[in-house]
């Protein structure tokens, strides 16, 4: 089962890249719902798995940051999508990728540090990224719009990010 979830993983980091290289406007929810189908599943499988040599828990772990990196931004496109209250094209929307511009990139810088410092065994980290994040944006959040962003994207990119990083904890434990 380890090796099977080695797979996901990696699996997961390879879709997520495809996905994510189709831009925003291109990505439908159903691959943001096959991303979480795989990532659940990998985490079921390094639950029930043995007891893994040192190599196969170094691999989950690089395997399950790639897979926080580039999952991540299908995933949070996703759930703007589904949170964005007006869907009319008449206004500036959260799941318009023009309202803070950065934020794909921002998003994939994020999603390592979070994985890293959960993996790492600070967790404390959280709270300093988030802080860094919200200063570097603070001119830029005055807008209902930005800030409604920002808040569904960071806690939703961090959501896939903390999962991605559950399943290498629980293959390693």
């Amino acid at each position: 089962m380890t090796v099977a979830t080695l797979v996901l993983l990696g699996a997961l980091a390879v879709v997520g890249t495809g996905l994510s290289l189709r831009g925003e406007r291109l990505r439908t929810p159903a691959g943001a719902v096959v991303l979480l189908a795989g990532l659940a599943g990998a985490a079921v499988l390094a639950w029930r798995a043995g007891e893994p040599s040192d190599v196969v828990t170094s691999t989950g772990v690089l395997l399950a940051v790639a897979a926080a990196a580039a999952g991540g931004g299908p995933v949070t496109t996703a759930v703007l999508r589904l949170a964005d209250p007006d869907r009319g094209p008449s206004r500036r929307r959260a799941s318009d990728p023009e309202v803070l511009r950065g934020g794909a990139w921002i998003g994939v810088l994020e999603r390592i540090a979070v994985a890293a410092t959960l993996l790492g065994g600070w967790p404390e980290g959280l709270a300093v990224l988030i802080a860094v994040k919200g200063l570097g944006r603070f001119n830029e959040l005055k807008a209902p719009v930005a800030a409604e962003r920002f808040i569904i994207g960071t806690l939703a990119s961090g959501l896939w990010a903390i999962g991605c990083a559950g399943a290498a904890v629980l293959l390693r434990r």
